[in-house]
């Protein structure tokens, strides 16, 4: 039977569209909350392909980390809809479906998520116009067909993709075209001592800079460009973060100092594995340098999420554990509201608590 309540479903699966297709579900889950009078619940699912997903590490890791991805991003949107004082409108949960059975057609992920649907009384569901699961041929009907046959109130996030204009004699755009060149023309002229005023020098310069963009833009960028209001207000929160990140750097020296003072120089050195809830590599390249800046720490090795730190000192492993330079890296590329996510000690007993 399905509901007729506020709660809003999204299933989730990676793809250019997802991001805005979030931001359109908080608006609907916050619109309902803000009609009913009372906070609604918005549902994140990820439906899992096959049934050896459940033993396969790596499907199982990444499920997960666009999921906390997912909740990030919704919070981060919600935070802009209601005021600071306010208390949050929708809360937020999320699940991987379809991991104990066989789903292949787009009925069959119909079934996984309308089954969950039903379980948390929800009864409108949002997709994301370009996920697709179970594929699209003609002979089957759509996945949004299937969950509209079965009685779910089913809206296609308005959301468009963007057509990329390609230069000729290559993949990348304009924009792309114009920052790499750019980048590459300044960086010619600092190594020429900025003086650069040769006519010839310049024609060089002008020649390398293309050179390297036609060659390398695919390699120095990754995904399409930010918009220019993400890229200011991440600029804000670093001028927030650096600050910050100085003041541990100094506890660290002074915690540090003390142990080398010593008499008895007390070390105690240890290897620290966790997985840090960031995600992207400009998120976990400033992680990891802002733990190997820190005194005490060193960042080892870096696969996805999975970090190998060298501690020297017991304090130093505790401050890791506790997530403070993990919290603010979250802060600086996905907002305020992505600090809710638990720390990586709390991650770790949680996962020991589930498998004991």
């Amino acid at each position: 039977m399905v509901a007729d309540g506020g709660d809003v479903l999204v299933p989730v699966g990676d793809s250019e569209t997802l991001r805005r297709t979030v931001t359109y579900a908080v608006e609907q889950a916050h619109e309902a909350a803000t009609e009913s009078g009372s906070a609604t619940t918005l549902h994140f699912v990820f439906p899992a392909r096959w049934r050896i997903f459940e033993t396969d590490r790596a499907a199982v890791d990444a499920a997960n980390s666009l999921l906390n991805r997912v909740v990030a991003w919704a919070a981060e949107d919600l935070d802009e809809l209601i005021g600071e004082d306010d208390p949050p409108t929708v809360d937020f949960e999320s699940g991987t479906v379809g991991t104990g059975e066989y789903v292949f057609s787009p009925a069959d992920f119909a079934d996984v998520v309308g089954r969950y649907a039903d379980a948390n009384g929800v009864g409108r569901i949002v997709v994301d116009p370009s996920f697709r699961p179970g594929g699209s041929a003609p002979i089957l009907r759509s996945f949004e067909a299937e969950l509209a046959e079965r009685g779910f109130d089913v809206l296609e996030a308005p959301v468009t993709r963007r057509t990329r204009r390609r230069l000729p004699f290559t993949d990348i755009g304009a924009p792309e075209f114009a920052l790499v060149f750019s980048t590459s023309f300044l960086f010619y002229l600092a190594l020429g001592g900025w003086l650069v005023t040769d006519p010839y020098e310049l024609l060089t310069g002008v020649a390398t800079a293309g050179v390297v963009t036609l060659t390398l833009a695919r390699v120095a960028l990754k995904g399409e460009l930010p918009a220019l209001r993400t890229v200011g207000t991440s600029l804000v929160r670093l001028a927030l973060y650096t600050p910050i990140l100085l003041w541990e750097i100094a506890k660290a020296n002074v915690a540090l100092a003390y142990v080398v003072l010593h008499p008895r120089l007390p070390i105690d050195p240890r290897v620290v594995e966790f997985d840090a809830a960031v995600w992207g590599d400009m998120p976990v390249t400033t992680l990891a340098n802002s733990i190997t800046l820190t005194p005490g720490t060193l960042t080892v090795d870096v696969e996805r999420q999975h970090f190998l730190v060298h501690a020297l000192i017991p304090d130093a492993e505790d401050d890791l554990l506790e997530g403070t330079l993990e919290r603010l890296v979250r802060f600086v590329f996905y907002g305020r509201e992505s600090a809710r996510i638990a720390s990586p000690r709390e991650r770790l007993e949680d996962a020991e608590g589930g498998s004991s």
